[in-house]
């Protein structure tokens, strides 16, 4: 095994760069052969291996991580090169603007990485990338120059996919007693033309055949990415009030490179830059614009400080479209999609509503942008499209009416969301195995409760359960369960536990969690006989 001497420390932002480094650190065998394949996580994850120190996922960390370890490893008496690789397209991220900011103060050695190809997940956007290009059509001798600016020393390479040049401007910085900018030009996807000639669809690809690049997924399906784009280009279209905004992840949207050509400037590609991206939608909900904001569950996260000080607080009518808020969609530790429902939930002002079906969600949608009082995030449905086959509502400015589904007694079901179908397999189940005919009801709001509704289940109720696609702790269901708090009424709380899972079996952290139709039956029987 190659041994990475242990003077040399190094990060890699999101971790994506860091598949050779694992190749050279003990771990090429998961990368050869299919049944090693779980056996190492697709990023950094120090349990794998001395030579990784963070586990990392999320984008523009890289240099703070890193200049972390520099400085512990100065008030520790260490020597060590620290070492942070960080992409073209994370540098968009607020967080690696701070972290060039600190370093430059730091004093010692540290070595910043950039890898730069030209390419985020899609096209690069802002300001810095003018710079970028203009240091590499100078061979790095431009006078304007970014990195000086900040207070760092600075060298570039031209040819960053020849080893030999990388080889000889390494050995050049190794040691050096301050912190550097080794800026590198590269070509996204090298030696493989598919990948060269299509970086964005390159980014992240299902299996494809390696001959021709054709994907072996049946990918013409109709998804609510699809839904959103066909939808939103039409209001533009409509209103040239209405931008659609994302913060490096067009494809979220459905927004293709052509759709975003249409769209012309009613379209905002921020960069990876989500706080950006939520304060920008405030702003231009304050001065009259229709801001649809479109994001991954796993990444609105990193925007906590703006959705309550910049947007709530302000009580803008922004909108917010939340995708993938589901334990069935990424597994991987770091880039887990059920963390929203409480994050956004319990901000005041905040109406955070949860569509059942493709009808629902488009109506929510419309009205969400009609609308003027108030912040709305809409958690879009995260299972296949789904036809309702009946009229929805058009109008929910009556806040928190929850919509009976089907009438029962003795047991109500509250199937919030996407796991409305999972309330609709426990009502029939319920039935067969008990003659149980139990009341199915769809919440639609997820930031409050419908106390009349609520009310009047007591009269001939004995248990309400909820279902939520999401961690339990501070989700919807304890909203229902501390409003039954002092009465008769019995509840149970179905959800996941709050925990880090990774590279999990979805199968498998349903039936762990009780999230089987079998399973909830079996609960409710127990309980009520």
């Amino acid at each position: 095994m190659f041994s990475i001497h242990r003077k040399i420390k190094i990060v890699y932002d999101v971790s994506h760069q860091s598949y050779v480094h694992k190749m050279l650190t003990g771990r090429k065998d998961a990368f050869l052969h299919p049944a090693e394949y779980d056996h190492v996580s697709g990023y950094s994850e120090p349990q794998e291996s001395e030579h990784d120190f963070f586990v990392i996922g999320h984008t523009s960390t890289s240099i703070s991580l890193a200049s972390g370890l520099a400085k512990g490893r100065d008030l520790t008496g260490g020597n060590e090169n620290i070492i942070a690789v960080i992409g073209d397209g994370s540098l968009s991220g607020g967080e690696a603007f701070e972290g060039l900011d600190y370093v430059a103060e730091l004093g010692t050695n540290m070595i910043i990485i950039v890898n730069d190809n030209q390419m985020s997940i899609a096209e690069n956007h802002g300001g810095l990338y003018k710079n970028l290009k203009d240091l590499r059509d100078s061979n790095g001798q431009c006078e304007c120059n970014f990195f000086k600016a900040m207070g760092l020393d600075y060298m570039y390479v031209n040819d960053g996919n020849h080893v030999e040049a990388l080889i000889e401007a390494f050995s050049k910085v190794k040691d050096i007693q301050h912190p550097i900018v080794v800026h590198i030009n590269t070509l996204k996807g090298k030696g493989y033309e598919p990948a060269e000639q299509d970086k964005e669809t390159y980014h992240w690809r299902t299996p494809f055949d390696l001959e021709t690049g054709e994907s072996k997924m049946n990918d013409d399906a109709e998804d609510y990415s699809e839904v959103t784009a066909q939808y939103l280009l039409k209001k533009m279209k409509e209103d040239k009030r209405v931008v659609t905004i994302t913060s490096g992840t067009p494809a979220v949207l459905g927004f293709t490179p052509d759709r975003r050509q249409e769209a012309g400037k009613q379209f905002v590609d921020v960069g990876i830059a989500e706080e950006h991206a939520v304060a920008l939608a405030s702003g231009i909900a304050a001065n009259g614009g229709k801001p649809v904001y479109g994001v991954y569950s796993t990444f609105i996260q990193r925007s906590y400080d703006q959705l309550s000080q910049d947007l709530c607080i302000n009580n803008n009518p922004a909108i917010l479209l939340v995708f993938w808020g589901t334990l069935s969609g990424m597994n991987d530790v770091t880039h887990l999609c059920f963390f929203d429902i409480p994050l956004i939930s319990n901000i005041p002002n905040m109406v955070y509503l949860a569509p059942t079906c493709k009808e629902e969600y488009l109506a929510m949608l419309e009205w969400s942008i009609r609308q003027n009082e108030h912040p709305v995030a809409i958690r879009v449905p995260a299972t296949d499209v789904i036809s309702c086959g009946e009229p929805v509502e058009s109008d929910y400015s009556n806040l928190n009416r929850y919509k009976v589904a089907h009438r029962g007694s003795k047991v109500a079901i509250l199937a919030l969301g996407s796991f409305f179908g999972l309330g609709q397999s426990v009502l029939s189940l319920l039935k067969d195995k008990a003659n149980i005919d139990a009341t199915l009801i769809n919440p639609r709001y997820i930031t409050g409760v419908d106390s009349e509704l609520m009310d009047e289940l007591k009269a001939d109720h004995e248990l309400v359960i909820t279902l939520e696609d999401g961690v339990l702790d501070g989700g919807f269901g304890e909203k229902i369960a501390r409003y039954y708090g002092a009465t008769d009424i019995k509840v149970l709380n179905y959800g996941a536990k709050k925990e880090f899972v990774d590279r999990y079996d979805i199968q498998e952290l349903l039936r762990a969690n009780h999230l089987t139709d079998e399973q909830i039956v079996e609960d409710i029987l127990s309980l009520i006989g």
